[in-house]
């Protein structure tokens, strides 16, 4: 195991500095600058503010003091547009909005998907079943960016019964709506994988003997059945975490939570290089870490995808 993960270890680290030579090269590539206005600064202003963030370097000098600072010191820099803030500063302020209700949203998901998945193959062509495969369709085709402002107008301003926006510390009537919104979709795809991957398991042929023993059919789904169908929902979870915390930009427009959505939003419109570079980052890093997690977890499951 140990060199099984020795050997993503080793893939990860040159994958994420590709990442962040390319997106440093995009970046700057984009016509027009942080400082570029419809009222251009006078030649020797541009200079100097150029100068002092060292816009005015070579560009491979540029690229190699960032990389040099990003990885030996995790410093990704001032902000070019929120006076005395470095981008270290705004992580730390919005990334643990965004985690939390992230990984609220990622329990959920997994919770409610796996258990509609599991009722509904046990239950094959049961009003269960049914019930099951019907809210994850219905789900399914609710996005975040649909299921926000249904949720708006249905508990806010039709029923009154959750605050609109905010985060207030994360207590949870600022919650609710978030996470609802941020895990739906993921947990009507996490139902139907696990449905397939159980009635798959379930018609083979160690399940037909453990159930020609006499062994009860809860033992059979939890002791035998389920580590196997698990295998197809492990390998969408990586993504799909990643995928909830880069969701997190929709979800901070319209509950106004402050997660780092809104600042990767804010820093693309003000072209602020080293913002939008920190956050690209950090959500390469984010899924670079759970991939290679998602690796282990399954190589623990089946032996086999050791070798």
């Amino acid at each position: 195991m140990f060199s099984f993960v020795a050997r993503r270890l080793a893939v990860a680290v040159p994958t994420l500095l590709i990442l962040v030579v390319i997106s440093f090269i995009l970046m700057y590539a984009a016509p027009g600058g942080p400082f570029n206005s419809e009222r251009p600064l006078p030649p020797e202003v541009l200079a100097n503010i150029e100068a002092k963030y060292g816009l005015d370097q070579p560009f491979w000098k540029r690229i190699y003091d960032y990389i040099v600072g990003v990885v030996f010191h995790f410093d990704f820099g001032p902000s070019f547009k929120f006076k005395d803030r470095s981008v270290n500063d705004i992580i730390a302020q919005g990334f643990p909005v965004t985690l939390t209700y992230g990984s609220i949203s990622f329990v959920v998901a997994i919770l409610a998907g796996v258990s509609l998945g599991v009722a509904a193959a046990i239950k094959q062509n049961s009003w269960l079943d049914y019930l099951a495969v019907g809210i994850s369709i219905g789900a399914q085709v609710l996005p975040n960016f649909v299921m926000a402002p249904i949720l708006l107008l249905t508990f806010t301003l039709w029923l009154g019964w959750l605050p609109g926006g905010g985060w207030n510390g994360g207590e949870w009537p600022y919650l609710v709506m978030p996470v609802i919104a941020l895990s739906t979709s993921y947990m009507a795809s996490i139902a139907r994988i696990t449905r397939s991957s159980m009635l798959e398991v379930l018609n083979t042929n160690f399940i037909r003997t453990a159930q020609a023993k006499g062994l009860p059919m809860r033992r059979v789904i939890w002791k035998q059945a389920m580590k196997p169908a698990m295998l197809p929902v492990l390998s969408y979870l990586g993504p799909a975490f990643v995928g909830m915390i880069t969701g997190s930009v929709v979800i901070d427009s319209f509950f106004s939570t402050g997660g780092i959505g809104t600042f990767f939003v804010n820093s693309a419109f003000t072209r602020d290089y080293s913002v939008m570079m920190g956050i690209t980052i950090l959500v390469g890093t984010l899924t670079i870490l759970f991939n290679l997690l998602v690796d282990v977890l399954y190589a623990w499951i089946d032996p086999k995808i050791r070798y």
